[in-house]
């Protein structure tokens, strides 16, 4: 919380602005350490476990660069995927990826979403 959300950096200065904000953090922080564990724990696990299939398909594509495959990818392989975008570099003796790349990972995982949804918009506007 305090490196990648930046929460020093907030400068909340009432309990009414603080605790929402912390309540939210925290909920955000617990999706990074889950993902990161069942990743790590279960790595064979089908990635739909966790990710929507437009969250996987937009992470696959722009790290791998190629159309995404019928069928989900494992966990483990998606993990890596989304921590790629976020600095991981999957290295022979790097390790596990961390939560702030993977926290930074699935902030621009979600931007890439919003494109790919406003592309297929904009797909169906030309066909009709």
């Amino acid at each position: 919380m305090k490196s990648g959300c930046q929460i020093k950096r907030l400068q909340l200065e009432t309990e009414e602005r603080l605790l929402p904000c912390l309540a939210l953090y925290m909920i955000i922080a617990w999706r990074v350490l889950f993902t990161l564990m069942l990743g790590r724990t279960c790595p064979d696990l089908d990635c739909e476990v966790i990710f929507e299939r437009q969250e996987w398909q937009a992470a696959y594509i722009v790290v791998k660069r190629c159309l995404p495959p019928q069928k989900p990818p494992r966990l483990g392989e998606l993990v890596c995927l989304v921590a790629s975008l976020g600095g991981y570099l999957g290295r022979k003796h790097d390790g596990s990826p961390g939560p702030k790349t993977m926290w930074i990972g699935l902030q621009r995982m979600m931007d890439f979403v919003i494109a790919l949804k406003a592309r297929e918009a904009l797909a169906a506007m030309d066909t009709s």
